[in-house]
This record gives C-alpha cells, sequence and structure tokens, in this order.
C-alpha cells in the first residue's frame, strides 16, 4: 500500500473539520493533521512533512492569509487552499497574494473540493518545490537529487534512477517485483533485462546507502524491491 499523502486542516469549525478528515481519508486515502487555531497549525506545517494545507481565512487567533504567509516564511512549499466565508474577487486576489495556491469559498461543494485538492497534489508532485521524505533524505524528482540537509549532502540522480525511487515510493511498504519495476521504468524494450535494473539498483545503492554491501534504504526481498522510508 502506497503513503498516504499528508494534508493539513487548519479550521477552527471542530465539525468540518472531522467531516473533512473522514472524506479525505476515506475516498482519497490522505493522511490529515488538524489545527483549530493559528499557533496550532503554523506548528505542524513547520514540524514535519506536509503535502497540502487547507487554511481558514477566519481564524480565532489569527488571520488566515497572515498566517499563509507565516507558513511560507518557515520555508514550507506544500500547496495552500484557503477556505472562507467571503466570495469576493478582492478577497480572493489578497488570499492568493498571501502566498496562497487556490482559493474556495464556503459553503463549497464537497466534490469541487476534493477536484481542486488532488489538482493541487498533482501539480506539487511535478514541481521544483516537491519533495518527499526517504530515510534521512528529502526526495526532490523535479531536480533528480537526493539531499540529506542534516549532513549537508546532495545525491545527484540520474533519470532511470529517479524513476526507480520515485516508483518505489509511490508503491509505498511492499516490494515491487522485478518485472514490474523494469516496466514501469524501461517501459516494453525486449532489449532490457533484469540485469540492466540489477545494475542500476547497485549503483543507486552505492550513492544513497551508508553501507551499500548492506542496504537499508533500498532493500532486496523475495517479492523484489522495497524502498524503506
Amino acid at each position: 500500500m502506497a503513503t498516504a499523502k499528508r494534508v493539513l486542516i487548519i479550521d477552527d469549525d471542530a465539525e468540518l473539520r472531522r467531516e473533512l478528515a473522514d472524506l479525505l481519508h476515506l475516498h482519497e486515502q490522505l493522511d490529515v493533521r488538524e489545527a483549530a487555531d493559528g499557533r496550532g497549525g503554523l506548528e505542524k506545517a513547520a514540524e514535519g512533512h506536509v503535502d497540502l494545507i487547507l487554511l481558514d481565512v477566519g481564524l480565532p487567533d489569527s488571520d488566515g492569509r497572515d498566517l499563509c504567509r507565516l507558513i511560507r516564511k518557515k520555508g514550507v512549499k506544500a500547496p495552500v487552499i484557503m477556505l472562507t466565508a467571503a466570495d469576493t474577487d478582492a478577497d480572493a486576489i489578497l488570499g492568493l497574494d498571501s502566498g496562497a495556491n487556490d482559493y474556495v469559498a464556503k459553503p463549497f461543494r464537497l466534490p469541487l473540493l476534493m477536484a481542486r485538492i488532488r489538482a493541487q497534489l498533482r501539480q506539487f508532485e511535478m514541481s521544483d518545490d516537491a519533495s518527499f521524505p526517504v530515510g534521512p533524505y528529502s526526495f526532490r524528482p523535479a531536480v533528480k537529487m537526493l539531499v540529506d540537509e542534516g549532513r549537508q549532502r546532495k545525491v545527484h540522480l540520474t533519470e532511470k534512477e529517479t524513476a526507480i525511487v520515485k516508483f518505489l515510493y509511490r508503491v509505498g511498504d511492499r516490494p515491487v517485483p522485478r518485472d514490474q519495476l523494469l516496466d514501469e521504468v524501461w517501459g516494453y524494450n525486449a532489449g532490457v533485462t533484469t540485469h540492466t535494473l540489477e545494475t542500476h539498483i547497485y549503483r543507486l545503492r552505492q550513492k544513497i546507502e551508508t553501507s551499500p554491501e548492506q542496504p537499508s534504504l533500498l532493500v532486496t526481498e523475495p517479492g523484489g524491491y522495497r524502498l524503506v522510508r
């Protein structure tokens, strides 16, 4: 099962938070975190990996637009969808100018919000700002790089290495058979063999593993290869 993308909902309406959290988890298989005010939202946004933020403009302790600016100053690149009771062009412009990616007026239709969330997640995954945790690294597929900020180390990947890590990350905690990984990364090509894949795996381990002979991130299992996060 693939690792769920993480969504943070910052809204003081507990009933709305619960409804959104249930729907996002049930229909989109998303990992949902919640905050009822700006202070809690800022802490949760800055403390860990977040793929998308739903942010209410009218919070009890702050204006959501000011909070969005603070979140961006913390270095959070994930898309922000602002939720507001106001439905004017001027209000939307203020929200977008604060660093939000999209703007949805309340009361909103849930299918519309879900579509906006999916669109923002897709766009972010393809952007230069997208990053995904892999062991001590932040995986940045758009720039073909793994970054270990603790050791201030950057690992540059080839296109095929990037594709291998990206697919294994999407699949999650189950091993991927060699044939499936070959098909995903190289497509149908009669000239490509499992030896080609094993060579790429070997080179990838030389780049990312502390002990390539005893890999702890890109491991071999009876069912194929698995990426440990």
